[in-house]
């Protein structure tokens, strides 16, 4: 079977615990582009932490951010789908968070859209912006200036609430306080959010759980760039190693787990890899077509 397109996982696929890619996985992600194979990145991270690795590798697609919740084409500036939280409940959400003494981020986009009126896409200046909303400083900082590349601003989410479109909320865990808390708002909120918890390996003691719409996961996301493309999901691989990426291998073809995932992602996969410090992802693209 001849691929048409692969869909890559960053962080911990990828990206290794220094932050940097294999020089093996940047050659065999290029041979692809070459090969006039589509390729796409799916993160949770947010559109600027994720600029630096689509442009060392040279791609020119519309990629996957948010966990689903935003799709954008970072050189045209072109959105093509946004899946935001609906205000009242993120209103409701704080309320919650503040009786109960719990730190939540909150994360929007930076751009404003104005139709282009091709394919109805949508182009901004400053897609490759991101906002994180804070009400209070958090040990977290350090962790976004220097890993993702974003500072937070601290505001009253009173004052961007209805005004900005909140594309995820986010909660960090790095302590068992910090867990009970995550517990109570999931209990809380049961299915009117979607959870998902993201491991780094370069913050192994750090638990990242994303809080999007109820509707976004990766595989939803997917699912649109499917729509719109009209790639069969047969002809698509996707390579991950989280929780969040269940759902992404789920949607194709060729399923490939690194040999660092989780393990109950790699019982939904064909294909089990090496390591991301084994350079996985090089080591499936060269089995996979035969490189």
């Amino acid at each position: 079977m001849k691929y048409k397109m692969v869909v890559v996982d960053i962080d911990g696929t990828l990206v290794d615990k220094n932050g940097k890619m294999a020089e093996e996985d940047k050659q065999a992600i290029r041979r692809l582009i070459y090969s006039s194979i589509t390729v796409v990145l799916c993160t949770g991270r947010v559109v600027q932490a994720t600029v630096p690795i689509i442009d060392e590798l040279g791609l020119d697609t519309y990629n996957i951010f948010y966990d689903g919740a935003f799709i954008a084409n970072t050189n045209t500036k072109c959105k093509l789908y946004t899946k935001p939280i609906d205000a009242t409940l993120i209103r409701e959400m704080v309320d919650f968070c503040r009786q109960n003494n719990i730190y939540v981020e909150l994360y929007a986009n930076g751009a404003s859209f104005s139709p282009d009126h091709i394919l109805g896409t949508h182009w901004s200046e400053t897609i490759n912006t991101d906002l994180l909303f804070v009400e209070r400083p958090h040990w977290s900082k350090a962790t976004h200036h220097e890993f993702f590349r974003i500072e937070p601003t601290v505001v009253n989410f009173d004052d961007i609430i209805g005004k900005k479109d909140i594309l995820k909320a986010e909660m960090l865990v790095s302590s068992d306080d910090e867990a009970i808390q995550a517990r109570q708002l999931k209990d809380y909120f049961m299915d009117r959010f979607n959870y998902s918890i993201v491991y780094s390996p370069a913050f192994p003691d750090v638990h990242f759980i994303n809080i999007p719409h109820p509707q976004v996961s990766k595989g939803a996301a997917l699912k649109e760039l499917i729509d719109y493309w009209g790639y069969p999901p047969a002809d698509i691989i996707a390579i991950g190693d989280g929780l969040n990426d269940i759902s992404l291998l789920e949607k194709v073809g060729g399923s490939v787990a690194m040999g660092n995932a989780c393990d109950e992602l790699k019982q939904v996969a064909n294909f089990i890899t090496n390591t991301v410090e084994e350079h996985g992802v090089a080591t499936a693209i060269n089995f996979l077509f035969q490189f």
